[in-house]
């Protein structure tokens, strides 16, 4: 996601007077104005740090091909092309990961930058670099040399967003490379954001009945001796800073950075297949952004033949096809952190935290913070035995300059894996290079500071291999912050590697993951207790059994949007301890309320669970969803602003929620009760109700014709730049300039259909709203029964330079399913990719 610095668009509307102008006009004005920030299709351009030529064509949305004679020159070609096609999301990302947005965006993004260096991901880093060899410092190196390429011949000639603000990127230094990954390994902690929901909560609901807010699966009994760690802390009022940090986490999460949970990978052996070889499909379901994340490359070069999906700043073609072998990932959604809270106080003008008994001196780290158009201020972050306290650099502020004052009471310390040294950055980039499943296997158990399921295939096997990082914890679960003065709950090292799950050539003839719980209830490690809901992993198991399967059934599951638990919903509904009370609860409902009930329920029990965007049930099952939660939780919870409503609906954002959970059991909890009433309500009650309010709501929102009802007109993809998310940060002013070229820099809406739990997963934020957040943001097929294996699409467009014909033209293919091939065979490549060449060749001097 690019995340484009707003606060030069003031200069540039003001200046162009574009405002004025009809968006078809300001469009032609910006696209002349920048256009030779693109690069040329054709031609020489000669470079310093090249050993020989390197060739770049592209295909028909300009995906690049890099062919080069050395090894070296590869890595060099990757970099250039990186900064050509994504220099603002590459400077962006940095940014974010140093912790020094402010410098570009002023002081409205503060937060973010504090809440970012107190996870300090540079030291992270600089520990991942100083531990990987010599080779890959060396390949680093060079890849930063491209970059630095680009960005000196290019000096005079950025993108709009860079350009206009008159910002010259700094040159890029091989750190910044491995910086960009810890910020993307970072993004996968989705139980972060539930531990600190989980606090929010408690200082709602309390302890006691906070459990029934967490559930962790299914068939998982509710974690009330998780909950019990909390109980008589009076937790009410007394977290300082607690508001804070939930603020910065839910805003970085806004910007895609922070509990992104979800996507499919599977494999499909030779003996399910109408080839008699194996296929492999992954989508990776990454918040829609405009670019994407991810940006398709293909090279060929001596040591590196690979095509997939790369990360602008990092060396490595992350999934994808190398000839041999077909290799993708989705998150484990594995527990690597816990936050820990912590009695603090103040001595002698010293911060200490007690630890078994004893009060410690806290660690200070001093960070200065640069703030466009304010004096810069420097800063303590203090930290514990557990790790930085995000609540001495986050803290209760009446502004955001003003200076902490962390009072006697609680601390919030972070704990993650990150810090620990290990040959991950060569574990990817041996992966890469594997020729077969047996060598991806190898590869894979060394990846050690992310957790993946990743899937292989070459043309015999199929495999799955987690990988990742993952503590041994004395006591409790991690679900819940713990007391950081009971050394009870202290981490004692880490999972033998060979605990952790993995699977080849199974007999079933086929395997693959969707962020569920991949291993039984009890297994030998803990690897999360934050899975995703069932339902897309076993919706991808239903079609997997079903018949021989091709490219063309893998685009069709990839496509599919069949939620399984819709026929959940039904089976409650006509359940034998359900089915009779709740016709009772409708009989009770006023005279004007019994017919929409009773209309909605039929309805309800005889939908297929299509979430097709053109689709009237799909409406009404929606909006039921959307009532039911609010009808069941809002009550405790509300209002709509409150931060412990925020909570919950996050919470089902990132991992099985209590709002699914509730409708599907829980027929006990205290939650069913509305406490605004006088009378006791039970289960039955909230769901007559919420059967109508889900009626009512519809009737409000397309009318009362059911037939113009349609799952689109309420559900929407919005394809928008960090430009316009970064917007509500700041100034008035600048927020206006920013909405005058939205036109300019976004894309949509568009109709939807899908949601949470369909493998063409298209996620709402539940209880809130219909609009999507959260897309395949790529997909890639390899099929090996194929003259050339791999095709794919990526979400959005190849540029992240509005300028570029290529900033916006993938979004059709996305929509309808129009895969780009990516030829091995010399004899293809002119097919696909043309005789048009950009020759980069060596400077002479």
């Amino acid at each position: 996601m690019s995340l484009r610095l707003p606060f030069h668009l003031v200069r540039l509307i003001l200046g162009a007077g574009i405002a004025a102008f009809s968006l078809t006009g300001c469009q032609a004005y910006l696209d002349g104005r920048y256009s030779d920030s693109l690069p040329p299709k054709q031609g020489v351009q000669p470079l310093t740090g090249l050993a020989e030529r390197v060739s770049i064509r592209r295909n028909a949305l300009g995906m690049p091909l890099i062919e080069t004679s050395t090894f070296h020159d590869a890595l060099f070609g990757l970099g250039y092309i990186h900064a050509t096609d994504r220099l603002s999301q590459m400077v962006s990302l940095r940014l974010m990961a140093q912790g020094r947005l402010a410098e570009m965006a002023g002081p409205g993004v503060l937060e973010i930058d504090r809440f970012m260096r107190a996870v300090n991901l540079r030291k992270s880093a600089e520990v991942l670099y100083r531990e990987s060899s010599p080779r890959m410092k060396r390949f680093f190196e060079v890849y930063a040399r491209g970059v630095n390429a680009y960005l000196y011949r290019h000096r005079d000639k950025l993108p709009m967003d860079l350009a206009a603000a008159g910002y010259t990127p700094e040159y890029w230094t091989p750190e910044d490379s491995v910086l960009v990954f810890c910020l993307l390994n970072f993004g996968l902690s989705v139980n972060l954001q539930e531990e600190i929901a989980a606090l929010v909560m408690a200082q709602r609901v309390g302890s006691d009945q906070l459990a029934w807010l967490l559930p962790t699966y299914p068939d998982e009994p509710l974690p009330f001796e998780e909950a019990a760690k909390l109980k008589g802390l009076k937790l009410t009022g007394e977290l300082p800073g607690l508001a804070a940090i939930d603020r910065a986490a839910a805003q970085v999460a806004e910007l895609g950075l922070l509990g992104v949970a979800a996507s499919n990978n599977w494999a499909i052996s030779g003996s399910r297949t109408r080839s008699g070889k194996p296929l492999m499909a992954n989508d990776t379901h990454l918040p829609l952004s405009m670019p994407s994340y991810w940006n398709f490359v293909q090279i060929r070069s001596p040591k590196l033949n690979a095509a997939g999906v790369t990360v602008a700043g990092v060396p490595a073609v992350v999934a994808g096809f190398n000839g041999k072998l077909g290799w993708g990932m989705t998150m484990v959604m594995g527990d690597n952190q816990d936050l820990f809270l912590e009695k603090v106080r103040r001595e002698n003008g010293r911060l200490q935290y007690l630890a078994d008994g004893k009060w410690l001196p806290a660690r200070e780290r001093h960070e200065t913070f640069i703030i466009k158009g304010q004096r810069p201020l420097r800063e303590t972050i203090y930290e514990t035995r557990n790790g930085p306290l995000l609540n001495s650099v986050l803290g209760e502020r009446k502004h955001a300059l003003q200076p902490l004052q962390l009072s006697s009471g609680f601390g919030i310390a972070l704990k993650t894996t990150q810090l620990e040294a290990d040959k991950s950055l060569d574990a990817f980039f041996d992966l890469t290079r594997a020729q077969n499943v047996d060598q991806a296997f190898e590869a894979a158990r060394d990846i050690r500071a992310m957790a993946l399921n990743l899937v292989f295939a070459d043309e015999q096997g199929i495999g799955w291999q987690v990988t990742g990082r993952y503590p041994n914890r004395r006591g409790g679960l991690g679900l819940l912050p713990s007391p950081g003065w009971d050394g009870l709950y202290d981490w004692d090292g880490f999972a033998d590697p060979m605990l952790h799950p993995y699977d080849q050539d199974p007999a079933q003839g086929w395997l693959g993951t969707a962020n569920h719980r991949t291993v039984p209830r009890g297994y030998g490690m803990q690897l999360s207790n934050s899975w995703h809901y069932p339902e897309r992993a076993e919706r991808i198991a239903e079609l997997a059994e079903r018949g021989r399967h091709d490219t063309a059934s893998m685009i069709a599951m990839q496509y599919d949007r069949q939620t399984p638990f819709a026929a959940k919903l039904a089976a409650m509904f006509e359940g034998p301890s359900m089915r009779e009370p709740l016709q009772q609860a409708i009989a009770a409902l006023p005279a004007g309320e019994r017919d929409k009930a009773r209309l909605a329920l039929s309805r309800l029990l005889k939908f297929d669970g299509g979430m097709d965007a053109a689709s009237a049930d799909a409406a009404l099952y929606s909006a039921f969803l959307y009532e039911s939660a609010r009808l069941t939780f809002l009550d405790e919870l509300g209002p709509d602003d409150s931060s412990a409503w925020k909570a919950l609906v996050q919470s089902a954002n990132t991992s099985y929620s209590a709002q699914a959970d509730h409708l599907l059991g829980r027929d006990d909890s205290p939650y069913w009760d509305d406490v605004t009433t006088p009378q006791k309500e039970d289960k039955p009650a909230i769901l007559a109700r919420s059967l109508v309010a889900a009626v009512d709501h519809l009737s409000a929102k397309l009318g009362s014709d059911i037939s113009a009802w349609q799952w689109g007109k309420l559900h929407s993809y919005t394809w928008v730049t960090g430009t316009t998310q970064l917007a509500q940060y700041l100034p008035a002013s600048r927020r206006s300039s920013v909405n005058a070229i939205r036109g300019y820099l976004d894309r949509g809406p568009y109709s939807a259909g899908g949601d949470h739990n369909t493998l063409n997963v298209s996620a709402y934020h539940w209880g809130q709203n219909f609009d999507t957040w959260l897309i395949p943001a790529m997909r890639i097929v390899v099929d090996f029964g194929r003259d050339e294996p791999l095709i794919g699409l990526n979400s959005s467009g190849q540029s992240g330079n509005p300028a570029s014909p290529h900033y916006a033209d993938g979004i059709e293919a996305w929509m309808k399913g129009r895969y780009t091939s990516f030829p091995f065979k010399a004899q293809n490549l002119d097919k696909v990719y043309g005789n048009q060449r950009l020759w980069l060749v060596p400077e002479k001097r």
